[in-house]
């Protein structure tokens, strides 16, 4: 799997980000703790990156990734207490960051 290390590293971070604040807050929360971790274990992240979303080769939206880490892997964040179908990343997506 060519991004495993870092998403290892990115599910690593969210588990110490769970285990000290544990469930009930805002997601800016999670993020801002999450940015922490992430850059504690030497990951390079940016947040709220803009992106541009492209359906049949056209631009069909913007989006603004929650984190985008090392230049590769988008992690999108939600705080809630259960996940559902609706929070699943679609299958095949084409994004451009600006």
């Amino acid at each position: 799997m060519e991004y495993e290390d870092i998403t290892h590293k990115i599910i690593g971070s969210a588990y110490q980000v769970y285990n000290q604040l544990g469930f009930g807050f805002l997601e800016s929360v999670y993020k801002k703790a999450m940015i922490i971790e992430l850059t504690k274990g030497n990951l390079k992240v940016e947040e709220e990156k803009p992106s541009k979303v492209f359906y049949d080769d056209q631009v069909v939206g913007d989006f603004y990734v929650d984190l985008f880490v090392e230049d590769a892997v988008i992690v999108e964040l939600k705080s809630v207490q259960n996940l559902t179908k609706e929070h699943a990343c679609p299958v095949k997506c084409h994004c451009t960051f600006i």
